[in-house]
């Protein structure tokens, strides 16, 4: 299974703000980790609305990792971007195949095997030991290749 572009950046977007103790903006995410801004701002507002980003607008506004978001799971942002599709889509167009596949069966099982690993690890997980500081020195003058 291929996550989709907006879930990476999710993810990404997640982890350096877990990060991070401090208030960030849509801009110095998007430079840090080498993003369009427009796709980071969508990113940020959908991270907003499930519980994983708190902003605040105005002259002294910002992005930051909610309170409670490092309880949030990796497999809660990525079925809140990715939704429950089924890997593969037998109905369209139909297959003729379908009444005695077991193909279909047994691609479900594997979705949900994938995410309940995902289930399993916490965001705040992703940045403990030396992750978190690795993080924080990202777009950092004098690091990028």
């Amino acid at each position: 299974m291929k996550l989709n572009r907006s879930t990476d950046m999710a993810l990404r977007i997640a982890m350096l703000t877990a990060a991070s103790p401090a208030r960030t903006t849509v801009d110095e995410l998007a430079t840090q980790l080498a993003l369009p801004r427009s796709h980071v701002a969508k990113v940020v507002q959908r991270l907003q609305r499930i519980g994983v980003l708190v902003t605040t607008r105005g002259r002294f506004g910002g992005v930051a990792f909610a309170e409670r978001a490092g309880e949030l799971t990796v497999g809660h942002v990525v079925r809140a971007f990715e939704g429950d599709d089924e890997v593969v889509a037998c109905d369209q167009p139909a297959c003729p195949l379908v009444a005695g596949c077991r193909l279909r069966g047994e691609l479900r099982r594997a979705q949900a095997a994938f995410l309940a690993v995902l289930d399993g690890i916490r965001l705040g997980d992703l940045v403990d030991g030396p992750a978190g500081p690795l993080l924080l020195t990202l777009g950092a003058p004098g690091l990028r290749g």
